[in-house]
């Protein structure tokens, strides 16, 4: 199987966010676990900083433009560890889409190429307008 263009790092954090991502799927599935949920969001935090680096990391978040999901984001992971995680996650859950939301149409397009479930996939992004979303339409 050939090999990924990422670094031996690079490979580390994206075990990190994977782990996160767990992590935060078992915490729903275990119906909000706090301890749960806020290990996914510190293990994809650290993964993300290893994958991109941490000045990178800094600007991502930084940006004017994504200041609003950057604030949902770090509010829901601070009601997450307050003792709220139902609300903590919606709300991380709103920053999330509003900080990674530009990634959705390329996450989409690789999806498509799935083995098994790609066509399925792909039908369902057709239906959602999901895979057009940066895209220029034709006047």
């Amino acid at each position: 199987m050939p090999t990924m263009w990422l670094s031996d790092a690079q490979k580390i954090g994206v075990a990190f966010c994977s782990g996160g991502g767990f992590f935060l799927i078992g915490g729903v599935m275990l119906f909000f676990d706090r301890a749960m949920l806020a290990m996914g969001n510190i293990l994809f935090l650290i993964g993300l900083t290893i994958i991109i680096g941490p000045a990178k990391t800094l600007l991502f978040f930084a940006r004017k433009q994504k200041a609003k999901g950057t604030a949902a984001f770090f509010a829901g992971l601070a009601l997450i560890l307050f003792r709220w995680p139902l609300i903590g996650f919606l709300v991380e859950l709103y920053g999330i889409f509003v900080l990674f939301g530009d990634f959705l149409g390329t996450i989409a397009s690789f999806a498509r190429n799935l083995p098994v479930v790609g066509p399925y996939i792909g039908m369902a992004v057709d239906r959602s307008g999901l895979g057009r979303r940066n895209t220029e339409l034709p006047v």
